[in-house]
């Protein structure tokens, strides 16, 4: 029988109903390059929202077909591609003080005794992983801020990491809608953010003495982690939500290591620790400490 005679399910059409031709074996080759390059794993349930989010590439690219643009990224010439396509897949949902239970642990039980500390000339560290376009780790120093005004004169800084260089982009430059500011609390929309015009309308832009606390870097959670610790808390949240179990447990088995006893690794209220890490965490609802009798909401 002749290779071509016989029509394999994988060849099927995705169900997209698009401009452009996408079969099951796109979406395929796309989800298991997804899934290669940055742990995430997407279901056959999630090919709707990969046609529409690479179709705008192909448009952009001249092609005709998914299978075209599968075997751009699949090639050395395709590398560029491929990034753009990792970055037009990762999802960046998010908001200032999203779960402000989290914020509210912060601010009452973890950062007194730190401040108290820094003022003595300790360092705080925290880690923002999977900061998407930086209202976490922004709401990180906001409610640093709220407990030490002058924070910007000890040694406190918090790392930010993000796979997508262009939600990285956004984030260091601190300007939001106004409307995605009232989350903030006023006294802290008052005291560190000031008004600037966009081409929506009016925006808020975080002042120096919130951006001087935040670093950005690009990182792949899949990859190699450059940082070595200890931190005083890691926010993770609503980030291993998208990989699969093994995946999940190998990076908070290689997160916990980094954080400082009596520290804080906050995760997000669908997300749950599993794995060798537990060994070394003690699991208080939404937030896991190690070593720590902090409690959380």
């Amino acid at each position: 029988m002749s290779v071509a005679a016989r029509r394999s399910p994988a060849a099927e059409p995705a169900g997209t109903g698009g401009e452009f031709a996408f079969t099951n074996e796109d979406f395929v080759v796309i989800a298991r390059t997804l899934y290669d390059e940055s742990g995430i794993h997407l279901p056959q349930s999630k090919a709707t929202l990969v046609y529409s989010r690479i179709a705008k590439r192909l448009r952009a690219l001249g092609l005709e077909n998914f299978r075209d643009y599968c075997t751009l990224i699949g090639s050395t010439a395709g590398a560029g591609e491929k990034a753009l396509m990792l970055s037009a897949l990762t999802t960046n949902v998010t908001r200032f003080f999203r779960e402000p239970h989290h914020f509210n642990h912060l601010k009452n039980n973890l950062l007194p005794p730190l401040i108290k500390a820094a003022r003595g000339g300790k360092s705080i560290r925290i880690w923002s992983a999977g900061c998407s376009s930086g209202q976490e780790p922004y709401s990180i120093a906001l409610t640093i801020l709220a407990l030490a005004p002058d924070a910007r004169s000890f040694d406190i800084r918090i790392l930010s990491s993000d796979i997508n260089p262009h939600v990285l982009d956004t984030a260091r430059a601190a300007i939001y809608p106004a409307e995605e500011t009232d989350c903030v609390p006023p006294e802290a929309r008052r005291a560190w953010m000031e008004d600037v015009e966009g081409s929506g309308g009016t925006q808020h832009r975080l002042d120096t003495a919130v951006r001087g606390l935040v670093s950005f870097r690009e990182l792949n959670l899949m990859g190699k982690w450059p940082m070595r610790g200890p931190f005083d808390a890691i926010f993770c949240r609503n980030v291993v939500i998208y990989f699969d179990e093994p995946t999940q447990s190998r990076i908070w088995n290689q997160m916990q290591p980094l954080i400082a006893p009596g520290g804080c690794l906050y995760v997000g209220h669908s997300e749950r620790v599993i794995g060798p890490a537990l060994a070394h965490l003690k699991l208080e609802a939404t937030t896991t400490n190690r070593n720590a009798k902090g409690a959380s909401t």
